[in-house]
């Protein structure tokens, strides 16, 4: 953003001179040799010329001998420059000049800084002047944006010791204000005299000349402000509230992430907005809270003036895990490699994951991918959704927190406590100004990260604003007059129970959930989990859960893979379920705080491409889905399917750190997909049923009934007849898509609902009806 040009300005100690003169006078008075000395440091009587005519010239001569860093033209435009503090503070020439420069430089910023800026404002003007070329400059300052100061700080780490001070946190902006101006100096007339004065407005704040500077004028008040003099110095503010990175909070096991209020000033304005993982450093600063004057209290609260703004969301795509977010030192590679060389890391990761909750290894398995994602492009999202439906009490909450838990980037949110704008984005009033500010929810948080959703069901009024979050991976905020669009690029895994309790497979996942179509369409996978009675199972659950609270701790614990029987087909076909279930115990698993870094390692390094016998597994895959799903009532196979096995398969590969996902890679997620697809369209006899529909209304056979009873009816017009065989019914349930081992169901359905009547000798009587 181009800054707003600064007015000329002066001090009250300059003016006192030309008080009641012209007072265009001002810029006529000494610069030491510098040009624009005293628009940085217009108050000069309590600094020691001398030594601060030492560090202008050691800060030209750095500036000089680094010229090839900088283009002063672009310099001169845009009013500031970015400036590496390691290389400025590693000098030799300025170590030599200044031994203490830095302790002084973090404790006393804003000098050092003002003699970098009129350094470099010097070397622009002096550019300008060699090629006799008109200075663009005028009055109006460069200023310095320091960068890479370490180590970065926790804001929970901020103390009262820090205040005045240089440091760098880094955080996720939560909130953001509007642009508004404020005025640094201001231009004053007197009533009496109408001499002028300029003051400079403390905080910012409107702050009037407490005695005119005229001779023989004794005037204490009535001063008028002159707010077209060309002397006032204008800049333009933001106020931003930034929050830990949710990371560090989850390592810390933090339960109340810390919030610090920053103001941006300048070029810095509108640099990011809520959502952002940004770094920050600038200086810490106290302000009173103005809601305990009435209690004459002096109570103070923190903000933080920023000096330089770096957006770690404006790198390139998959590097949003910079070094400052997480540091992989010489152990973590290690204890990567450890896993990375395991001869069965994806079953490793997926016994990991959740150790505590037995079994539902493929379920587990879906999840682990949807954490590590595809390879994102400009094109299609990387970000995989899974949803868990099934009957309370099989661990899909914990499951979902576990992701969280070891998501690089993670939220968990309870459907029940959450409302839409927690979850997108508000608009929020502040009481004493009258603005209107952006404040963003869980989905803008947890941007390139994951969010878990739990009890999904209890939310039906925010379905809606998530459909535009899970495909087109952004939200349209359009409050209050303020119109903007923020990124949610977020995996989002949610849980949910069917209504009434207990899932009915007599009916669709959305009859179930009673949930609409579009919302169900967005999700890649879809789990069905049913508490049927099996002793066999019942029996190894509870050993699993009494191991697991066993008393001597060093006792090898039951893993939830422990003397689960192998099928023939499992054994012969080496399937993804088979190769699931190994034999581990608790110390083999891996801790979900190396497991977080493992993922965010793969998330960083790691951007998988398809082979080619990949590609022709998924192509044929995808068309016999096509043709399978073609008939009766059944959810069309679309381009999202084969999206989802893309990403997927990207996702397998990116598991095992591999650049190239291979055939096998394609095998496990057609597995997956094919174990979801048949708790899906599974019915209530236990049989496949590939013709109901996943999104539809009513039953499963609602339509194909529907059909068949209106293809009745107009034969029973047409032939004036009411009395149908079973020789008849089968040749009309045909022509509607029912399937033979389907017929007997369908009718029994319709005998059930009174539309035909059993009158013997295989005979059933049709009763006319609106349909």
């Amino acid at each position: 953003m181009s800054r707003r040009p600064f007015k000329r300005y002066k001090s009250n100690n300059r003016a006192k001179k030309y008080a009641g003169n012209n007072p265009s006078d001002i810029h006529k008075s000494d610069n030491h040799g510098y040009p624009g000395f005293h628009l940085y440091f217009p108050e000069e009587g309590n600094i020691d010329i001398d030594e601060l005519k030492t560090h202008i010239d050691v800060f030209i001569d750095f500036l000089e001998r680094n010229q090839s860093l900088y283009s002063l033209t672009d310099i001169a435009i845009k009013r500031f420059f970015m400036l590496d503090y390691k290389l400025i503070s590693e000098d030799d020439n300025i170590i030599r000049t200044c031994p203490n420069f830095k302790p002084d430089f973090l404790n006393n910023t804003k000098y050092y800084l003002k003699c970098i800026g009129l350094a470099m404002y010097y070397l622009t003007k002096k550019h300008y002047e060699n090629r006799n070329q008109e200075n663009i400059l005028q009055y109006d300052v460069i200023l310095v944006r320091i960068y890479n100061i370490e180590p970065i700080m926790q804001l929970r780490d901020l103390r009262v010791e820090y205040m005045d001070k240089l440091v760098t946190i880094r955080g996720t902006v939560i909130k953001a204000s509007r642009e508004k101006l404020v005025s640094q100096y201001l231009t004053f007339s007197c009533s009496n005299c109408s001499g002028t004065q300029i003051t400079k407005q403390l905080d910012c704040k409107y702050t009037i000349p407490t005695g005119c500077l005229t001779k023989d004028c004794r005037a204490r008040s009535n001063f008028k402000a002159v707010l077209d003099s060309p002397f006032n110095r204008v800049i333009s503010l933001q106020s931003i509230k930034i929050q830990e990175v949710l990371w560090i909070e989850q390592q810390d096991g933090a339960k109340n992430a810390q919030v610090l209020e920053c103001v941006l000033a300048e070029d810095l304005v509108k640099t990011c907005l809520p959502g952002d993982d940004v770094t920050v450093t600038g200086i810490i600063k106290a302000k009173q809270i103005n809601n305990y004057n009435k209690m004459k209290h002096s109570i103070f609260d923190f903000y933080f003036e920023v000096i330089s703004v770096h957006n770690n969301k404006k790198q390139n795509v998959g590097e949003s895990f910079s070094k400052d977010g997480f540091t992989f030192n010489e152990s973590d590679y290690f204890e990567i490699r450890k896993i990375f060389e395991n001869p069965n890391t994806f079953g490793l990761l997926v016994n990991s994951l959740c150790p505590n909750i037995y079994g539902h290894k493929i379920v587990k398995a879906g999840l682990t991918l949807s954490l590590f994602g595809g390879a994102k492009s400009n094109v299609f999202r990387g970000e995989s959704h899974t949803l868990i439906v099934g009957d309370p009490g099989l661990g899909k909450s914990q499951m979902l927190q576990a992701c969280a838990s070891v998501a690089p980037k993670g939220i968990y949110v309870c459907g029940i406590t959450s409302t839409t704008t927690g979850l997108t984005v508000t608009v929020t009033k502040d009481k004493e100004r009258g603005e209107f500010s952006l404040e963003a929810g869980a989905l803008v948080l947890a941007d390139q990260g994951c969010c878990c959703i739990d009890e999904f069901d209890k939310m039906p009024n925010q379905h809606a604003c998530l459909l535009e979050a899970m495909e087109q991976q952004s939200i349209s905020v359009a409050k209050a007059g303020i119109v903007c669009t923020l990124p949610t690029r977020v995996t989002i895994l949610a849980a949910a129970n069917p209504v009434g309790g207990h899932y009915n497979k007599g009916k669709t996942v959305v009859e179930n959930l009673k949930m609409k179509s579009p919302m169900m369409s967005r999700f890649d996978l879809i789990f069905i989990l049913l508490d049927q009675g099996n002793e066999e199972e019942d029996l190894l659950v509870s050993k699993h859960v009494l191991g697991s609270h066993s008393i001597n701790k060093s006792e090898k614990h039951l893993s939830s893979t422990t003397n689960i029987p192998l099928t023939n087909e499992d054994l012969l076909n080496d399937t993804l379920r088979g190769r699931l279930r190994i034999d581990t115990n608790q110390n083999d698993l891996i801790p979900h705080s190396l497991f977080r870094k493992y993922i965010a390692y793969a998330l960083k390094y790691v951007k998988p491409t398809l082979s080619e016998e990949a590609k022709e597994l998924l192509k044929e895959f995808y068309h016999n889905l096509r043709k399978q799903f073609r008939v009766g009532d059944s959810t069309p196979i679309t381009n999202r399917q084969a999206n989802s096995l893309v990403r997927l398969t990207q996702a397998r590969a990116k598991v095992e750190l591999r650049e190239v996902a291979t055939k096998q890679d394609a095998l496990d997620v057609i597995e997956i997909m094919k174990t979801s697809l048949k708790d899906v369209f599974t019915d209530n006899y236990g049989a496949l049923d590939k013709t109901r529909s996943q999104n539809g209304t009513g039953t499963s056979t609602k339509g194909q009934i529907t059909r068949l009873l209106r293809v009745l009816q107009r034969v029973a017009e047409t032939e004036t007849k009411s009395i149908f065989t079973i020789k008849e019914l089968k040749q009309f349930s045909e022509q509607v898509g029912i399937a033979k081992e389907h017929f007997y169901r369908v009718l029994d359905n319709i005998n059930l609902q009174g539309y035909l009547l059993f009158k013997g000798k295989e005979r059933y009587q049709l009763i006319t009806a609106s349909i």
